[in-house]
């Protein structure tokens, strides 16, 4: 019988290899952790199972399989994890199958739009204007091989070419305007949004185009940079260019270079700096900075930075320090970007990143030289550049390293700097900046036991023993049958019971506990288990007697004291 989709791709993945492309993960045991990627912490509880190919946080209490975890990093319905982990496993899906067509999702169709749209525009540059736009880039140092590579295009100087292509491929205008591909006019006519321009598509981290990037040629008039606005599939915020090339080498080489533009990114991957990622047309956002954790804690960054006068550049950057990234500055020279130094001599480049100063010796660099240390002015505006980023150091050796730097160069005393420090507080993140609200799985103290106990019993099943049938009732209906499955060997489990089972599984792996402690706690968890479950029971039949007696139902009464007497007596016993 021929396999499903899903369960194909299942047998050719496996899941450490396709989350270890997302974050870094470091065996334990027979397993592998790292901290997790859906809420904040400092000690690593997010578990990956290969035995059980699953992954579980025993922190915010998220699992899954490989699908469900594509989903929540990612942001997508199933439909789109499918067709994402297809391609990864090589597993076709036939477009006839009723399955494949139920999946295919309005994503879906603003991908296959902007993966036709990227390939009219890279036909483009086989006509006459394309072939000046080839001439254009390899003057500009991008050799044809990386104009491939990044799959860069050429919008032609018409109304209606790209989306009379698009309509004759059998898609709707309103699908292509969702997409951010034309502008709809005020009589309902729709025009190209990209033209006369050179494209540079943008891609998701798994090198799908989702937007694009239009840079002006050979005219005047017109923002020299466009991009599309954003979309289902698109968010400048949370995209990085050039990400789905660079996340190997960042990884390897544990530090990310960052810079402004497309031509920056393209030239330092030309030029073997494979760690390169741009932020194209936005500040430095918080999701961007999110991503880049997954990859490494180290930041280059290469671009234009005016303490002084670029708020948003500012903002990012306190981002980045918050976030616990080792931030350091590539020092360019004047009126000079990474594409400019590269494409003249790579090797100068090189030794501008070898001699990255960190960000704090910058920001001390750049307040000394822009500001007169002597003048009561000129130590007002040191003091207003320097005092937030030194009170953004977590660290207090290095935050009174920086302290003791400042009073020193403004020849002023120790206390003095603290004190302006205590009195500073720091801004509130801008609006579109907000951590979004981690979603922390709450768990009843009964749920939290039963767990703790079941955990014990499959990390040391000789004690199973401990627990009678006459117990299992106290338990909830996937713990009863996790115990069933333990007293009576290859009792099939239902699905949802098999997914707690393996979650308690790897919990009872990677549990540390020492031996004479066992007995002793799960004896404790099995009293406390009853004790809720007696309470709940006596506070319920409590309230069904009090009922009772406003009705005059004698027999009920009766059966109810009965009752209530019998719980009071099992309670006592423990």
């Amino acid at each position: 019988m021929e396999r499903s989709p899903i369960e194909e791709i299942k047998s050719r993945l496996d899941i450490v290899e396709v989350i270890s492309s997302y974050l870094p993960l470091k065996k334990c045991g027979a397993n592998y952790r790292t901290l997790c990627p859906f809420h904040s912490e400092k000690t690593p509880s997010f578990f990956v199972s290969p035995t059980r190919q699953i992954w579980h946080c025993f922190g915010c209490g998220k699992s899954g399989d490989v699908f469900k975890f594509v989903m929540e990093i990612e942001g997508i319905e199933f439909g789109d994890a499918l067709r994402i982990l297809a391609k990864r496993a090589g597993v076709e899906l036939k477009p006839v199958s009723p399955e494949y067509q139920k999946l295919k999702t309005e994503r879906q169709r603003l991908y296959e739009i902007c993966e036709l749209a990227c390939k009219f525009f890279e036909k483009q540059l086989e006509g006459k204007t394309g072939k000046e736009v080839v001439k254009y880039l390899v003057e500009r140092g991008i050799s044809e091989e990386s104009i491939k590579k990044w799959r860069v295009g050429w919008a032609p100087e018409t109304k209606r070419s790209l989306v009379d292509f698009l309509s004759k491929k059998g898609y709707k205008r309103d699908e292509i305007e969702k997409a951010g591909l034309v502008i709809k006019s005020e009589t309902h006519e729709y025009f190209d949004r990209f033209r006369g321009r050179i494209i540079f598509p943008i891609f998701d981290i798994n090198s799908q185009v989702i937007g694009f990037g239009g840079r002006i040629f050979k005219k005047e008039q017109g923002a020299k940079y466009i991009n599309t606005p954003n979309t289902l599939i698109y968010d400048k915020s949370k995209v990085l260019y050039g990400l789905d090339k660079a996340k190997v080498e960042i990884r390897k080489k544990n530090f990310c270079i960052l810079v402004e533009g497309y031509t920056d990114t393209i030239l330092a991957h030309q030029a073997g700096f494979e760690n390169t990622v741009s932020v194209s047309g936005t500040a430095l956002t918080q999701y961007q900075l999110a991503i880049l954790k997954r990859y490494s804690d180290n930041l280059y960054l290469a671009f234009d930075m005016d303490i002084a006068g670029d708020f948003a550049t500012k903002r990012g950057i306190d981002l980045a320090q918050e976030a616990g990234f080792n931030i350091k500055v590539l020092i360019l020279p004047k009126e000079k970007d990474p594409a400019d130094i590269i494409s003249k001599d790579p090797k100068e480049f090189e030794k501008i990143v070898l001699n990255a100063i960190a960000i704090l010796d910058f920001y001390f660099q750049s307040a000394f030289s822009n500001f007169d240390k002597n003048t009561l002015e000129g130590k007002r505006e040191i003091l207003k550049v320097l005092l937030p980023v030194i009170k953004r150091v977590e660290n207090k050796v290095e935050q009174s390293f920086w302290v003791s730097k400042l009073a020193k160069e403004l020849d002023t005393r120790e206390e003095s700097i603290w004190e302006e420090l205590e009195k500073l507080k720091l801004e509130e993140r801008g609006i579109g900046l907000e951590r979004e609200e981690e979603k922390i799985l709450q768990r009843s103290r009964e749920e939290v036991l039963e767990e703790r106990l079941l955990t014990l019993i499959l990390k040391f099943p000789d004690n199973l023993n401990l627990i009678d049938e006459n117990s299992f009732s106290f338990f909830s209906q996937k713990g009863r049958e996790v115990l069933e499955s333990l007293k009576i060997k290859n009792k099939e489990l239902s699905l949802e019971t098999k997914e707690y089972f393996d979650i308690l599984s790897l919990r009872a792996e990677v549990e540390e506990i020492e031996k004479e402690k066992v007995i002793p706690e799960i004896k404790f968890c099995l009293r406390e288990i009853k004790l809720i479950k007696l309470k709940k029971e006596l506070e319920k039949a409590s309230k069904e007697l009090k009922k009772a007696e406003e009705e005059k139902d004698e027999k009920r009464i009766k059966a109810l004291i009965e009752k209530i007497s019998q719980i009071s007596k099992n309670l006592s016993k423990l």
